[in-house]
């Protein structure tokens, strides 16, 4: 999956990772691949925590109070965050629009 991937249906965060918030943002850790992720601002750290309760990334990201011009920015950062697994499918049957 690339960083333009189109994210579709509804995600979740990873059952296997943690948020921690911080000043910046907040870190994303992966106790399965113990990974760590920065997320850079604090608005998507809400957009991140609303992925479960939104039907799809998109409206988290509405949720979140992102507009138009700055959607397709929180878009690539889902996509990183798809691709190293900090989120994942809500349902795991569920495939990844291209």
């Amino acid at each position: 999956m690339s960083a333009e991937t189109k994210l579709s249906g509804p995600w979740l965060l990873h059952p296997q990772v943690a948020l921690r918030p911080e000043r910046f943002g907040a870190l994303a850790y992966h106790f399965g691949t113990r990974r760590l992720s920065f997320l850079k601002s604090r608005r998507l750290l809400d957009v991140v925590q609303r992925l479960e309760s939104s039907p799809d990334p998109n409206a988290a990201c509405r949720a979140a109070g992102v507009g138009e011009e700055e959607l397709p920015s929180y878009r690539r950062a889902l996509a990183t965050l798809a691709e190293t697994e900090m989120i994942v499918p809500a349902d795991p049957a569920a495939e990844v629009a291209a």
